[in-house]
């Protein structure tokens, strides 16, 4: 097997990620993205490759505040899986969600098993509202959501995104009757 090495995308690398991201985008693997939004976003990205400097794969990190950060485009050519390389990947991805000192880390996947070995638990998508108002509400699958939410840390207790005052329907003042019983 070569040898893998991990690091932080470049500018360079844009064009192997949109690539790749894309190719699985056709089926609902991943959200397709635009080559500009690919290059506006590379700091996120993360590549994976061998030591001759082939593309393996590739990973981002958003960062929605201290609260959360958010594993996302992670994937890996087909001949490169069972490498290691994933792991590698998210390992790196996560790392970097510490060193930003971010307590709570999202995914959304079909394949849970894998991410349950590196320290992701089934969680449910409400918990994470800033992911929930930055790409779900405009994703084609919005109500036919086949994704496992997963999060690593604690679930976040604010969020960042969205409006700042949540709708919720009027409640009903209940009048007490002098014998306390609302009758």
């Amino acid at each position: 097997m070569p040898e893998i090495r991990i690091h932080k995308a470049r500018l360079q690398d844009a064009r192997n990620i949109f690539d790749l991201v894309n190719s699985l985008s056709g089926d609902g693997t991943l959200l397709q993205r635009s080559y500009a939004e690919i290059c506006e976003n590379i700091r996120d990205f993360t590549v994976a490759e061998t030591s001759e400097g082939e593309f393996l794969g590739c990973g981002a990190l958003h960062l929605y505040g201290p609260h959360l950060a958010e594993v996302r485009s992670i994937v890996m050519k087909p001949e490169a899986k069972g490498q290691g390389a994933g792991g590698l990947l998210l390992k790196a991805l996560v790392e970097e969600a510490e060193q930003h000192a971010v307590l709570s880390v999202c995914l959304f996947t079909r394949i849970p098993d894998f991410f349950e070995h590196f320290g992701f638990r089934v969680a449910e998508r409400d918990a994470m509202p800033d992911k929930i108002y930055k790409d779900c509400q405009t994703c084609p699958r919005l109500y036919a959501c086949d994704e496992v939410a997963m999060v690593r840390g604690p679930l976040p207790k604010v969020a960042v995104l969205g409006p700042s005052k949540i709708q919720r329907p009027e409640l009903v003042t209940l009048q007490l009757s002098s014998t306390g019983t609302g009758r």
